[in-house]
């Protein structure tokens, strides 16, 4: 998944001309700290709310500081996983998109991406969860995948949630089915500790809105 693909339809950008407070509107209605300073197709930079205020910037035209605008951006075809490490490490709220010419394109925002990741991993497809505690050392992409499809259940997609430091881990994975006795008896047969089992739709809701919760809070924006 490309980044011209999760450009958003509804983040705007402002003109050099136009001032701080401006920003600042558009900022509160799209609940982001950035917005793209964007002359006639020529990207600036991004203003956030923070130097606004900083350089008392709210009655001031945004071109008396383009000098301290942040500059970074995105090329079209960059990954969403690049996307991810970019806005995680620059906290930022907002990435720009530019196009080979460096024209600007459009904005990708940091709740979209998380709901990309979700289609991503196909958290929105039909089938149960399994979260399985587990050793560092004993984790097996190849050995968990037997087991589970060998009792004709397919992954549909992996987790692995660690904390730092920790020699455990949970393994959390989306299957295409939410009859998952069969598959969960497998796993312990195996001495794998079955830690939770999702297979209710609102269950699965609250689990897939703890991890968008958990990813916001870990990009910390």
């Amino acid at each position: 998944m490309l980044a011209e693909k999760l450009i958003s339809d509804v983040i705007p950008s402002v003109s050099s001309s136009e001032t701080g407070r401006k920003a600042l509107s558009h900022m509160d209605v799209y609940r982001v700290s950035h917005i793209p300073v964007v002359d006639e197709s020529k990207y600036l930079g991004l203003v956030s709310d923070k130097l606004i205020y900083d350089l008392n910037l709210v009655e001031a035209q945004l071109s008396t500081a383009l000098d301290k605008l942040n500059t970074t951006h995105a090329h079209k075809d960059q990954h969403i996983f690049e996307l991810a490490i970019v806005m995680y490490k620059l906290k930022i709220s907002v990435l720009p998109v530019l196009d080979e010419d460096h024209y600007y394109l459009g904005a990708i925002t940091l709740y979209d991406l998380a709901r990309r990741f979700a289609s991503l991993f196909s958290l929105q497809e039909v089938g149960g969860v399994l979260v399985i505690e587990m050793n560092v050392s004993d984790y097996s992409v190849a050995q968990i995948s037997q087991i589970v499809e060998s009792n004709d259940v397919k992954i549909l997609s992996f987790f692995i949630d660690r904390k730092p430091g920790a020699n455990v881990l949970d393994v959390i994975i989306k299957l295409d089915s939410e009859e998952l006795s069969g598959v969960v008896q497998a796993l312990m047969r195996y001495d794998y500790n079955v830690k939770a089992i999702y297979q209710d739709r609102s269950m699965l809701n609250d689990l897939y809105q703890d991890r968008f919760d958990q990813f916001m809070k870990f990009m910390n924006i």
